[in-house]
């Protein structure tokens, strides 16, 4: 009987013991494993310190480029073409001839003028000695110089005609394509050629009514042109418009920009920027580091973890393990990262200014930012960066 109990409380003891063993050592090793290989994997990204750097405050619009100077060349008279002086897209200056129109009809009246004319100068002359003899009366000789004055006024009516019919540059600038041929009958107003004054040139751009204070005439402007990527075309504000549109609330501002290679053309599309203000310190960071949600723009903040654990060495003598101990590399600071949201300023470049969330020298993830969660573990290779995308029109 005592030896039955012996045994089952040794049965009994061997399953407690089991149990114990199965709760206390197996089973938290178990989890332990399990949490292990569900852990999130390293993620790989790229990252950049955010550094302070000295900007002018800027103020943005899309703007159109225009002429100075810019008219239709049109005759005042109608006519048939005998010559013209120019190729499409030729530079002139002022007064160059342009266009002959065919003037034989006016130069034979001119003639029958200038006869008219010198006919009255004769019968002027002789009524005048008459007169002063008392041979015929001072109505006569009132008569005498009013056709006189007459055929004077014929004869400068006509060559004003025939001058007219000789079309001349208004002004100094590039011609457009030639639309008028040898031999073409032209009516009065018909459009023969297009004349731009290109050097200086206008760019007109709209401001929200929130910026019209930031900046007056004869501040610095910037702009750029697709047909001329990477090059920066610098003028000044000229004048503003007297009054805001009242379907926008923006209000039209007029740039002068010194355009001597004559690259900038009129009806170009221009990114203006005006500088308003005095340089000043900000911190910036790529445009790529940005993300922009509904709940508020955000950045990626590299964290230093707590480096990972160094594995046990293998057994072996004491003098063997100290000096593996001693070759081993330092271990690493685990990197993570948490999101936080930014109130961002200006955009120049590839940079754009956080005016509050990140401080200067704290590191940004700047590509990968699809792959991460909040306490993701990271690793940083820069060998792929990114390249910032084009800044988008704001107006």
């Amino acid at each position: 009987m005592v030896k039955r109990f012996v045994i089952a409380a040794i049965i009994v003891a061997v399953f407690l013991g089991g149990v114990g063993y199965f709760n206390l050592v197996f089973k938290p090793k178990m989890i332990a494993e399990f949490i292990g290989k569900m852990a999130p994997p390293q993620v790989t990204v790229t990252a950049e310190k955010a550094v302070t750097e000295r900007w002018t405050d800027r103020v943005h619009s899309i703007g159109t480029l225009l002429a100075i100077e810019g008219v239709d060349v049109a005759s005042q008279l109608a006519g048939q073409v005998t010559d013209y002086f120019f190729d499409s897209g030729d530079d002139v200056q002022k007064g160059a001839k342009l266009v002959k129109l065919d003037t034989l009809v006016e130069e034979a009246d001119l003639a029958n003028n200038k006869a008219t004319l010198q006919h009255a100068n004769l019968d002027y002359d002789r009524q005048s000695k008459l007169v002063s003899e008392g041979a015929v009366s001072q109505a006569t000789l009132d008569a005498t110089i009013a056709k006189r004055d007459s055929a004077q006024a014929a004869v400068a009516k006509m060559e004003a005609i025939i001058a007219e019919k000789t079309i001349t540059a208004p002004f100094a600038g590039r011609l457009g394509l030639r639309r008028v041929e040898r031999g073409q009958y032209v009516t009065a107003g018909q459009a023969l050629v297009w004349l731009q004054s290109l050097d200086p040139i206008w760019v007109d751009f709209p401001v929200p009514e929130g910026d019209m204070g930031k900046f007056k005439e004869g501040s610095p402007i910037e702009i750029t042109v697709d047909a001329f990527r990477g090059e920066v075309f610098k003028g000044e504000v000229e004048a503003f418009d007297a009054r805001l549109s009242s379907d926008s609330r923006t209000l039209m501002v007029r740039g002068r920009i010194p355009n001597p290679n004559r690259k900038l053309l009129p009806g170009m599309f221009a990114n203006a920027a005006v500088l308003a203000g005095e340089p000043k310190d900000v911190v910036t960071v790529p445009r790529t580091a940005l993300t922009y949600t509904l709940y508020g723009d955000s950045v990626w903040v590299v964290k230093q973890g707590a480096p990972e654990p160094t594995p046990p060495a293998p057994a072996s003598s004491e003098g063997v393990t100290s000096a593996i101990a001693a070759d081993a590399p330092p271990a690493e600071p685990k990197l993570t990262v948490e999101r936080r949201f930014v109130r961002v300023g200006a955009t120049q470049g590839d940079r754009i200014a956080i005016l509050e969330g990140v401080s200067a020298g704290e590191e940004v993830v700047t590509s990968g930012q699809l792959k991460l969660q909040l306490g993701a573990v990271i690793k940083i290779d820069n060998s792929q960066a990114l390249k910032p995308p084009a800044a988008l029109p704001k107006q």
